[in-house]
């Protein structure tokens, strides 16, 4: 149960992994998550559906090593099985009705905006997609993009990948030049989703962020991953993780989740320790 049936390396932080879960696949949607447990006394962390197979009922989830639990997880190998797989968690991203929307993704969420992108363009809706990595060695998923994408901008920082500047750069040329959209669903860093929905702000665009902070149980219960939206708290595992874009106090998403840094870098070099001792 829970069986690894393939692993790839995406690049040298992040990692792609196709799980045999067969009760997940079959209800899996893009936007929603899973739990998951590496072994029996590992701690519980969430991880967004990256892809899904329900004939073969197969999950694809992809994880950028930053913590003790997600180097743990990189250890394992095809034939390993991973102790718990919970899900599917979170409601799904609303794709239904639109007819062009402009999907945003940074770093590592592109992993997240990929399956919105893929089931909006198999539901006949005109995808303009762009995706942004600080530099080319962080790139991930072009090739996936393109193949759901009516239109592709590659975005890095230093101009190693694509063009040079942030995604919101192109994202205002392309609302500049006139584009209309019914919606922009942007998923990547907090501070890139917060700029993101101040320019469509501006625009008075419908504009959905993804909301990815620490949880703990995923039923709302521990309230470790509440967020403040429209003034009023809500939790991204239950009520989420998609939310109103221009709706989000980002300030307070941004200051809360750079509270755990500290704690997640020394956990990983312990954990990272320990396994060089075993060997």
């Amino acid at each position: 149960m829970n069986r690894i049936v393939e692993k790839a390396v995406l690049n040298f932080t992040v990692t792609r992994m196709v799980v045999h879960a067969p009760l997940v696949a079959r209800k899996a949607e893009p936007g929603q998550f899973i739990i998951l447990r590496v072994d029996e006394n590992g701690e519980r962390i969430p991880l967004t559906v990256a892809d899904y197979d329900r004939q073969a009922g197969t999950v694809t989830i992809i994880f950028q090593i930053v913590g003790a639990t997600t180097a743990k997880l990189n250890r394992l190998n095809v034939g390993d099985e991973i102790c718990d797989f919970v899900g599917p968690l979170g409601r799904p991203t609303e794709t239904a009705g639109y007819r062009k929307v402009a999907v945003v993704g940074g770093g590592v969420g592109c992993a997240i905006a990929y399956p919105v992108a893929k089931k909006l363009h198999q539901q006949g809706c005109k995808v303009h997609s762009i995706i942004g990595f600080r530099t080319r060695e962080l790139v991930i998923l072009e090739a996936a993009f393109a193949a759901v994408s009516d239109w592709l901008c590659c975005m890095s920082d230093d101009g190693s990948f694509g063009r040079k500047g942030l995604v919101t750069d192109a994202l205002r040329e392309l609302l500049e030049a006139g584009e209309k959209y019914d919606a922009v669903i942007t998923i990547g860093p907090l501070p890139m989703m917060k700029y993101v929905c101040l320019l469509t702000k501006g625009y008075h665009i419908k504009t959905v962020a993804s909301m990815n902070p620490i949880m703990i149980d995923g039923t709302g219960m521990c309230g470790c991953c509440r967020l403040t939206v429209g003034g009023k708290v809500r939790f991204a595992c239950v009520d989420g993780p998609d939310f109103d874009g221009h709706e989000i106090d980002f300030d307070e998403a941004i200051a809360r989740a750079s509270s755990y840094r500290d704690f997640e870098r020394q956990a990983r070099e312990t954990v990272c320790n320990l396994l060089k001792e075993v060997r």
